[in-house]
């Protein structure tokens, strides 16, 4: 295993442990969520790299579309709340109303 490959699984732990320290908040949350999308993109490109198999050239980049998806939804999703209940704390979010 590489040093790259070692830094960019470092870097997926440390955004999932982030995600599980820091879930009060949803930004935080949001944040962390995007730091293991481009820590699994980069581990996606490197594979890609390293098989030369040409269908998995658009994988990364599928990766990338569904990442920016997630983003547009999650900071669309954290202004609806801020502005509803004026914080952006998770455990004011009640899934049970209508």
């Amino acid at each position: 295993m590489t040093l790259t490959h070692l830094n960019t699984l470092l870097a997926f732990a440390i955004s999932l442990s982030g995600l599980l320290i820091y879930r009060s908040h949803m930004m935080s949350s949001l944040l962390c969520l995007e730091g293991m999308v481009l820590s699994l993109f980069m581990m996606m490109t490197m594979s890609t790299l390293t098989s030369q198999a040409t269908l998995t050239n658009m994988l990364p980049i599928a990766l990338l579309v569904f990442a920016a998806f997630e983003a547009a939804l999650g900071l669309s999703l954290l202004v609806t709340v801020s502005n509803t209940y004026g914080t952006d704390h998770v455990q004011n979010l009640n899934l049970l109303q209508c």
